[in-house]
């Protein structure tokens, strides 16, 4: 079997930032505009190809964000989101060739934006006493949204954000839930993602080229989280958000 990857120039011009931004975005702001990897590569790759050369990528960014966020998280929120999130990632295997991407990600685009600019002009919640109370309903939907999408498109932060935002939790505690809940979601796809025929020895060997890219944008968004307060973490979270929203929706209708 040829352990090759891919030689193209280009590919690497787009593939470099989108990893890069992937890594700042998911130590820094919990994934907020992690969903732009995927159609950036797209520019270069099919959307099938650039999916099974992120994943490994992505595994990886996890296991950093395990050891940095080890203790950083609300155990009630996974809890209730993990289960529902493996059930997305089932239900996006079971119509993978079925459903055109496209359409998902313009419904997950529209959503994004709407929420993103309702929460933009609506005030800051208030500083909780204690732990905000989660609504069950919410903590399975959204992230059951998350894993489909996730599965589907690497797109999973839009739905995930939507339920996490409005929560006011505290930006460590914030990312490092949101670490620990794609670290499960992504390493539950491996399976799905082979039997799919997704995996294969050329596009691991590209995923292989681009990992010195992940600790360099991994460190520089751990870096801003800890220098930025909770206000301005909330904003750029949602700014990144809609900029997620926008891009989904540019990709599926233009």
């Amino acid at each position: 079997m040829d352990f090759s990857f891919i030689t193209d120039p280009f590919f690497y011009v787009v593939a470099v930032p989108a990893v890069l931004l992937t890594g700042i975005s998911k130590a820094g702001f919990g994934g907020a505009v992690g969903g732009l990897a995927v159609p950036l590569l797209s520019l270069s790759v099919p959307v099938p190809q650039a999916l099974a050369i992120m994943l490994p990528l992505l595994c990886a960014m996890d296991i950093l964000g395990l050891i940095a966020f080890r203790r950083t998280y609300d155990a009630r929120i996974l809890k209730l989101a993990i289960p529902a999130g493996i059930v997305g990632i089932a239900l996006g295997a079971l119509l993978f060739r079925v459903v055109d991407a496209r359409w998902i990600q313009a419904l997950i685009g529209i959503e994004a934006v709407i929420f993103a600019l309702n929460f933009m002009l609506s005030k800051p919640p208030p500083k909780p006493d204690g732990p905000m109370p989660i609504s069950p309903i919410k903590a399975r939907f959204w992230p059951a949204m998350s894993g489909f999408t996730s599965f589907i498109s690497h797109a999973g932060s839009p739905p995930m954000l939507q339920f996490m935002l409005p929560l006011g939790l505290e930006p460590r505690t914030f990312v490092g839930t949101m670490n620990w809940f794609f670290a499960c979601i992504n390493y539950a796809k491996w399976i799905p993602y082979a039997l799919l025929g997704l995996i294969d020895l050329r596009n691991a060997g590209t995923s292989a080229m681009l990992l010195p890219v992940i600790p360099v944008g991994f460190l520089l968004g751990y870096f801003v989280l800890r220098k930025i307060n909770a206000e301005w973490f909330r904003r750029i979270a949602t700014w990144g958000l809609l900029t997620t929203g926008l891009k989904l929706c540019w990709d599926a209708f233009i």
